[in-house]
């Protein structure tokens, strides 16, 4: 089976696509209507396209520079990305979106900007200053298939706050966090810094504190003792800019490829990296949830604004002190939304900032402003009372059916060594039937490494000439490289799957964990020059006519 077909079709989520589409009427219907009466969008986020309902979900990675984002996205990937780079000082100055595409293509902003078919037209109005700066690059990467991940420039520490970036670059960070499904704010455990820049972009996640997961990064480089102390100046940090009751997620690890440095919290390094990739993987089968989430925060944010514009029309005079009218009004605000609250039962958390608000207003010209539409507040009203109501049924169908699909990415690179999750694999059950082509010659390039490999087979005292699950486990592990490296290996090197390997599979598996040791990428699947000689016979039979 090829590693397209373990994932999710837009076939079997039939039912997904049907409520993608009911919501999408809804907008257009029941929304965009008075988001337009009202001018919505002059104030706010701009208006919906087909785009941002039917795309797949997005991960925004921001931080500090040289906190590991674009490792981190290559740790995920399993590869290199075009236009990555990766240094201690600031080698990430673009936003890069990393899309799904059949061949690989880098599409400067000015360009993704004026495709349909991508959720980036409304990134347009940040003019050429930000578009120089962002780019599409489209790969043909599995996990690419279900999920889209975007890069973002190093936020600037203190000493280099003075520079600037030539657009509005927490106002971008707000435009990607209303529309992601998640966003990863990484940490580096032994270079802690909060920067103004940093305080600044915080602001722009106000309101998204749900789709945030924080990661304390690199944290094998670190002894328990500073780890413990640099985790509660994290936590006492987040708590003084983030005011909310609730304590945000941070996840402890060492997000790359490469062997990590072992620690007395070896293992809460292994157990908080299974939780934050169980988390994104799940990202697409939550997809719809989100959006209707989205969708209604939307429509509440709507509801107030209608009621602020409508107030502040009627309270303008006719003809005369207009302007300062205008002025004691955006003055007086805060008292305003109070008493909108009060005389339309409009909840106090489906207002806007009241500081923005105000900014915005002073460049309005409150004449062209409209007052209440019954019809438009009546088609409102129904859709957050009636039409959402009458999805539920098409989201429960839609949990009946993601309990019994694959799980997305799980196979790609969520290896796990607890025992209740597997049978016979140690790292993680993989694909059964993969297909492995004949090999071209009869060489096996790992032959003339073999003895060596031998040597440790056999000090490992195998059973029947083979050796266990558990006993290859606890030899893999003394490499120190991440479970989920691992267990790509072990998938790899077991070829006839039956959860043991032989002589020739364990110097495959060495073979393979040699080639990581010393910096190359693993192959996604087994290429026919690695596949064993005694198991070349076997696979070629085995595939279809």
């Amino acid at each position: 089976m090829s590693i397209r077909r373990f994932w999710s079709s837009p076939k079997t989520l039939g039912d997904v696509t049907i409520v993608t589409e009911e919501l999408k009427n809804l907008y257009y219907k029941r929304l965009l209507p008075i988001e337009k009466h009202y001018s919505f969008h002059h104030f706010h986020s701009p208006s919906y396209e087909d785009a941002d309902f039917d795309n797949k979900p997005m991960v925004l990675v921001m931080g500090q520079y040289s906190t590991g984002k674009t490792t981190f996205i290559r740790y995920l990937l399993e590869e290199e990305f075009p236009g990555s780079r990766v240094g201690p000082e600031p080698t990430t100055d673009c936003f890069t979106a990393l899309m799904y595409g059949e061949e690989e293509r880098v599409t400067p902003g000015n360009a993704i900007t004026v495709d349909p078919k991508k959720p980036f037209r409304n990134l347009d109005p940040f003019g050429n200053s930000f578009l120089n700066r962002f780019q599409c690059v489209q790969m043909p990467n599995p996990v690419l298939e279900s999920i889209s991940i975007i890069d973002t420039p190093g936020i600037l520490t203190a000493a280099k706050r003075k520079l600037s970036r030539g657009y509005d670059f927490q106002a971008v960070l707000r435009w990607f966090a209303e529309r992601v499904d998640r966003i990863i704010l990484l940490f580096d455990a032994h270079k802690l810094e909060f920067s103004d820049e940093l305080t600044r972009a915080f602001g722009a996640l106000y309101g998204y504190e749900d789709k945030l997961r924080v990661v304390l990064n690199k944290a094998d480089r670190v002894d328990s003792q500073q780890l413990m102390r640099v985790y509660g100046a994290l936590m006492w940090s987040l708590g003084k800019v983030f005011r909310t009751p609730e304590i945000l997620r941070v996840y402890i690890g060492s997000f790359w490829s490469e062997p990590r440095q072992r620690c007395d919290h070896y293992k809460l390094i292994e157990l908080e990296e299974e939780d934050l990739l169980t988390d994104i993987r799940n990202l697409p089968r939550n997809a719809t949830v989100r959006k209707l989430n989205d969708l209604v925060k939307r429509a509440r944010l709507v509801r107030a604004h209608a009621h602020i514009i409508s107030h502040l029309k009627q309270e303008m005079p006719t003809i005369f002190c207009r302007e300062s009218k205008k002025h004691n009004l955006i003055y007086e605000l805060p008292v305003i939304f109070t008493k909108i609250q009060q005389q339309h039962r409009v909840p106090a958390g489906d207002f806007p900032d009241c500081t923005k608000m105000q900014e915005k207003l002073l460049g309005q010209d409150f004449s062209k402003f409209k007052t209440l539409k019954p019809s438009l507040m009546n088609s409102l009203n129904k859709l957050l009372t009636t039409d959402i109501a009458s999805l539920v049924p098409l989201f429960q169908q839609q949990e009946q059916r993601k309990k019994s699909l694959p799980a997305v990415l799980d196979g790609e690179f969520l290896g796990t060594f607890r025992r209740d999750q597997f049978k016979g694999d140690p790292f993680k059950e993989m694909l059964k039937d993969d297909e492995i082509s004949e090999a071209d010659s009869d060489e096996w390039v790992v032959e003339k490494y073999k003895p060596k490999y031998d040597e440790i087979f056999y000090n490992l005292s195998p059973h029947d000439g083979k050796l266990s699950g558990t006993k290859v486990k606890e030899w893999m592990t003394t490499t120190h490289l991440p479970n989920s490296v691992l267990a790509h290996i072990w998938r790899l090197a077991d070829v006839d799957r039956d959860g043991m390997l032989d002589n020739e599979e364990f110097a495959l598996a060495v073979h393979l964990i040699e080639g990581k040791l010393d910096g190359h990428w693993l192959p996604r699947e087994l290429p026919s020059h690695l596949v064993p000689p005694s198991k070349r016979l076997n696979t070629s039979s085995s595939a279809p006519a």
